[in-house]
């Protein structure tokens, strides 16, 4: 690997995994990964029409994405706090996800699929979004939509997009922590909101699949002048 032009990391964390094992720093770039556009214009957000808040949960419905811990902070949260829960998505664990949420939270509704257009109304509906598991990029998604997040750490790609301006990051399979920090999240309303207008301009400037490429591109001609470079004749 030491004879490397070049590596790139998809996130920050991944980065110093590649330093680590001895390349040098000087050779390693990061692409921050992106699943989304950046957005071109602001998402509006619609009325409350009650006063409780809207969680929004998106994507494959596998064991693994832990909305039975989800459930149970809703349910944990006082009667006053206690959000309308959406779940968009379907997947092999939909049915024993329905049952669980049946037991334990039965606020929860789940909508199925929707893609592209259609799942334009869910995210302006919303006013937080909650990825309680390993795994998905639909954070993404709906930081371009100007939501805050609460999000499991993962492979490092969340700790690159989640910051204590926009969101929470968790621990992976940790209750009390989703507790605590959706109890925060829902505790303030006004925050929120301008937590989600920072997930906004993050999408804008920062992380959107435009960066990815420039930054690709910018790695790869790097790589490419240090490897002529290296068999430049003297």
């Amino acid at each position: 690997m030491l004879g490397l032009d070049g590596v790139i990391a998809y996130s920050e964390r991944g980065a110093e995994e590649y330093r680590a094992l001895g390349i040098p720093s000087d050779r390693v770039r990061v692409a921050h990964n992106a699943a989304v556009p950046r957005p071109s214009k602001r998402p509006k957000r619609q009325r409350r029409v009650q006063d409780r808040a809207v969680v929004l949960f998106v994507g494959r419905l596998q064991e693994r994405k832990r909305l039975d811990m989800l459930f149970a902070a809703c349910a944990a949260l006082p009667a006053n706090l206690q959000p309308e829960l959406v779940i968009v998505g379907d997947g092999p664990a939909r049915g024993q996800f329905e049952a669980q949420a049946q037991a334990i939270y039965p606020d929860a509704k789940f909508v199925g699929v929707k893609h592209g257009s259609e799942l334009g109304p869910y995210f302006a509906q919303a006013d937080l979004f909650v990825l309680p598991g390993t795994g998905g990029l639909a954070v993404q998604q709906a930081m371009s939509h100007g939501l805050p997040v609460i999000v499991a750490q993962g492979d490092g790609t969340q700790e690159d997009l989640v910051r204590a301006e926009n969101g929470w990051l968790i621990k992976p399979n940790h209750q009390q922590g989703l507790n605590e920090r959706l109890a925060d999240a829902l505790s303030d309303m006004k925050r929120l909101r301008k937590m989600g207008n920072e997930s906004y301009r993050i999408s804008v400037e920062e992380i959107n699949l435009e960066q990815m490429a420039v930054k690709f591109v910018r790695a790869l001609n790097k790589a490419q002048k240090m490897g002529d470079d290296r068999f430049m004749p003297f």
